[in-house]
């Protein structure tokens, strides 16, 4: 075992980390770092072809690449303690300093029909041609810095269409529709997780996954609810919220409407049905290994130690959520260094202990080692 200690010659760029130890960091020692490995190993088959960037907290992705080769070398799967030595071996911790929050999200399955019928008449879109992403060499003076995608006309970028226009059809006739759901909550909350599993009425399972979105900022209608005394605080998860969008249609559509964010989807017939959805860095997600982080901030494919506070381990019960997941995924609402979103798997099982995580957590980032990793 390597000897735990904090790796005072790594710098990342950012203030908020804090040199930390391994043998000082609760819960470390108990948790399954086999089962860690193998999604970092996931994340090392794809951070060597598709090579992270190196983001605002400072881990370098050069240097996670390095790691990720000497992942391969090693091979998929590694015995427990052969795990946790892999990772004292080649990271550092640094807690965030920041207070940090975690959500949960999950794989929905939802009913659907590969044509539109009277009974499936919602679609869900392809991403169409002429949106692209924005970054901060081609952004327009004056746009937000979060605006990430934006439609590419001949004059330039421009908005692209909000959630509300594209309801009422401004993508109407361009023949995007991948498929067509049962109504607009099926959609929405379709759109809030990312990804879906669809069942479809002629027999196909069709997996989706995000594949960009119209550019606007995302607006929380669960903290809009709470807000206008739609709903009570502690009845504002994923359940209480779908049972009153389904109560109240009209007042529905004009709620989700007021977040103007519209999801775009790509079809990923590469995964089998055992496989996670695909996350946005190119990886199949892990139940309880996978996170998704702040886009701006988090460097893809790094191993991130999550301490949650008042949540119990979903395989040992009687333990609190202290687990070492890999930064495989992103979503509109995760803006923060500390801020997070646990992925839990697919179905309504998933989807029912990803709706009651909204609480107070500690970020601890394995910051690769200095030194050649391969």
């Amino acid at each position: 075992m390597i000897s735990a200690r904090p790796e005072k010659t790594v710098s990342p760029g950012a203030d908020l980390l804090r040199p930390v130890r391994f043998d000082t960091l609760p819960g470390w020692a108990e948790d399954d770092h086999a089962a860690a490995y193998r999604a970092f190993h996931r994340s090392a088959e794809r951070a060597v072809i598709d090579p992270p960037s190196t983001k605002g907290l400072g881990v370098d992705g050069t240097d996670l690449v390095a790691i990720a080769r000497r992942a391969l070398q090693t091979g998929p799967t590694l015995l427990a303690e052969q795990a946790r030595a892999f990772f004292e071996r080649w990271f550092a911790p640094f807690s965030v300093a920041e207070p940090g929050f975690v959500t949960g999200y999950y794989e929905p399955e939802v009913d659907a029909s590969a044509i539109r019928t009277p009974n499936f008449p919602v679609p869900l879109y392809c991403r169409p041609p002429d949106l692209v992403n924005v970054t901060d060499t081609d952004r327009p003076a004056g746009w937000d810095r979060e605006i990430r995608f934006a439609r590419q006309t001949t004059n330039g970028l421009e908005m692209f269409s909000d959630r509300r226009a594209i309801e009422e059809g401004a993508l109407a006739g361009l023949d995007l529709e991948i498929a067509w759901l049962r109504d607009p909550v099926d959609a929405y909350f379709v759109h809030i997780q990312g990804s879906a599993r669809l069942s479809l009425q002629d027999g196909r399972l069709l997996r989706v996954s995000f594949a960009g979105k119209s550019g606007h900022a995302y607006t929380s209608i669960g903290k809009l609810a709470i807000a206008r005394g739609l709903l009570l605080e502690d009845k504002a998860d994923k359940s209480g919220l779908e049972a009153w969008l389904r109560t109240y249609p009209d007042r529905a559509r004009d709620l989700m409407r007021e977040n103007r964010s519209f999801i775009f989807f790509a079809v990923n017939d590469g995964l089998a049905p055992s496989d996670g959805p695909l996350g946005a860095a190119g990886v199949s997600l892990t139940p309880g290994r996978s996170l998704a982080v702040d886009r701006m901030l988090g460097t893809f494919h790094t191993p991130v130690f999550v301490t949650v506070s008042g949540v119990a381990d979903p395989e040992r019960t009687e333990k609190p959520f202290r687990r070492l997941m890999i930064a495989q995924d992103t979503g509109s609402a995760i803006v923060g260094p500390s801020r997070g979103d646990l992925f839990f798997g697919s179905g309504d099982a998933a989807g029912r202990q990803a709706g009651r995580v909204r609480h107070a957590a500690e970020m601890v980032l394995l910051v690769p080692r200095p030194g050649p990793a391969t």
